[in-house]
């Protein structure tokens, strides 16, 4: 519907009551548009739509692969929003991500915490609708904005403009977009995985990302002591999260499985199997077993079956079972065939390094059984991106034959490399990862789990050392004012983007020329009109 079709229904609805003349149509139609998505609901159905588009796009070329970055407030997620369209003018293939790190970390109420689902499950949900809240927030801000400049090429007699902004309010892009949240491993078992998984969807989730971890033994996954779950109990989850999605009738909701398996060596159960070939025998294969000749020497062992034989899988004293070592990619693979073939829409595998080769091995083998399979890839502030790339680049040049004796493998991070040959050829690999990872390697979403984290951290130590420092205040006017003011940083003007002017709008729609507006000439805010 159009502004012009809003203020005639807003019309028709205020003089259909007879004794509403205090109300102006033309306000109640800015205030519309400025609210349009009344629900958690609205918002996962629309964004669903725009993911699915999206992965048809993908489909058809690998080049529209999308990004997102992680998000542990609202207001970070709202500046990154504005700033993408600042900067390209589109959300297009842009979303957020949710990181339970950065929950566990940074919103718990127990405090920092590790990435092991010790938070409080509520608090992801949570952040969800803080996330909109604030989108919504930017869209609100930014059309009011643009109803101002309506009203001053009104004002003007500039019937041109006055149309030209008409037409921006009737094809304004929101920045409502995506949010990939972490679920973890689902907080518990199949029904509390559902019960959460509602709670993101009425919040605004449409992308859920769960793990075959166990729920309480879970870790992050770039730490030790990763602990899987057999695939009959992650499928559960995933139905969980599918049904969830039904229920609440956001059917084209996206589930992302991640799996664990390339660096977690142990399980917690034995697979219930029926028959030999099964999905439960196939966990069970390849557990790291010894063959039982003597069944005296069982104490309240589990044993195996095979070819006539019995089998002892190996327990650690922490009552776990391990894995044969060297089975982590074979154990990818069944994991990722078996999430998509009952209801996930796509893959997420963590892996201890970033290099396309590594990744494209496994997803060649995937796609194999299921062509069309995507995945979501953490680029991982986990990893030390310049380290690896060096290395990668040294391994290959020693392979090739090429002189490498002015470099020290372990060393590469040094830098004294910054502006050679090999750290130039790391960084443009760095730079086209992305891009080559989507061609090659079948990813179709990039995001960086904790980027804000790590930004705040390095501008806030900078900040410190220049503030308490000679530099003084200047420290910050020089190092922060200064740059938002000439780089065009909208939270320069802090009180517009609290609210304030979107109040004064409403203060003047409410009490008319009463109103008493926080805007004149004395808010110190005017000094950065220029």
């Amino acid at each position: 519907m159009t502004y012009s079709q809003e203020i005639t229904k807003a019309g028709a609805t205020i003089g259909g009551q007879g004794h509403w003349d205090g109300i102006a149509a033309e306000s109640v139609a800015r205030m519309r548009l400025q609210n349009r998505f009344h629900t958690g609901l609205d918002i996962a159905r629309y964004t669903a739509g725009i993911m699915r588009r999206d992965m048809a796009a993908y489909d058809a070329d690998p080049a529209n692969y999308t990004q997102s970055l992680g998000c542990w407030h609202g207001f970070i997620g709202q500046q990154k929003m504005i700033s993408i369209k600042k900067h390209f003018g589109t959300t297009k293939g842009r979303y957020l991500y949710l990181s339970g790190w950065m929950v566990a970390a940074l919103r718990s109420e127990f405090g920092p915490l590790p990435d092991q689902s010790m938070h409080e499950k509520t608090s992801v949900p949570a952040l969800i609708e803080e996330l909109y809240t604030f989108l919504k927030q930017a869209d609100a801000r930014e059309l009011g904005m643009m109803f101002r400049d309506l009203d001053a090429a009104r004002e003007a007699g500039d019937e041109v403009k006055a149309q030209k902004i008409q037409q921006d309010i009737d094809n304004y892009e929101t920045h409502v977009v995506p949010i990939v949240a972490d679920i973890d491993a689902g907080f518990g078992n199949a029904e509390a995985t559902y019960l959460l998984a509602k709670k993101f969807i009425e919040a605004g989730a449409c992308c859920i990302q769960i793990e075959n971890q166990v729920s309480d033994e879970k870790q992050c996954g770039h730490q030790d002591g990763k602990v899987t779950v057999p695939h009959e109990d992650f499928l559960a989850k995933i139905r969980a999260v599918r049904y969830a999605f039904l229920e609440l009738g956001v059917d084209d909701g996206i589930i992302v499985a991640r799996t664990d398996s390339l660096g977690a060596g142990l399980t917690k159960q034995i697979a219930y199997s029926k028959e030999d070939g099964d999905l439960g025998d196939q966990y069970n294969s390849f557990l790291d077993v010894e063959e039982v000749t003597d069944i005296t020497t069982l104490r309240g062992d589990v044993v195996l079956a095979r070819d006539g034989k019995l089998f002892r899988p190996k327990r650690l004293p922490s009552n776990l079972f391990q894995f044969r070592a060297g089975t982590g990619e074979d154990r990818v693979v069944l994991d990722c065939i078996t999430s998509l073939q009952n209801g996930a829409d796509l893959l997420w595998i963590e892996t201890e390094k970033p290099h396309v080769e590594q990744i494209a091995g496994m997803v060649d083998r995937i796609r194999e059984v299921v062509p069309n399979a995507k995945l979501v890839y953490n680029n991982s502030p986990s990893f030390n991106w310049t380290l690896n790339f060096r290395q990668q680049v040294f391994d290959r040049w020693t392979a090739e034959g090429k002189d490498v004796s002015a470099y020290d493998r372990a060393k590469l991070m040094s830098a004294d490399y910054d502006a050679t040959e090999l750290g130039l050829e790391a960084d443009e690999k760095i730079r086209t990862f992305q891009k080559d990872a989507a061609a090659r390697a079948g990813i179709f979403h990039h995001l960086i789990t904790l980027p804000t984290y790590h930004t705040a951290a390095l501008s806030t130590d900078n900040l410190a050392k220049e503030y308490f420092g000679e530099a003084g205040m200047l420290g910050y006017v020089a190092g922060v004012q200064r740059k938002e003011i000439r780089q065009g940083i909208a939270c320069v003007k802090h009180q517009n983007m609290s609210g304030s002017d979107i109040g004064d709008d409403h203060k003047e729609y409410f009490a008319g020329e009463a109103a008493l507006k926080a805007g004149g000439i004395h808010n110190t805010m005017n000094q950065f009109a220029a």
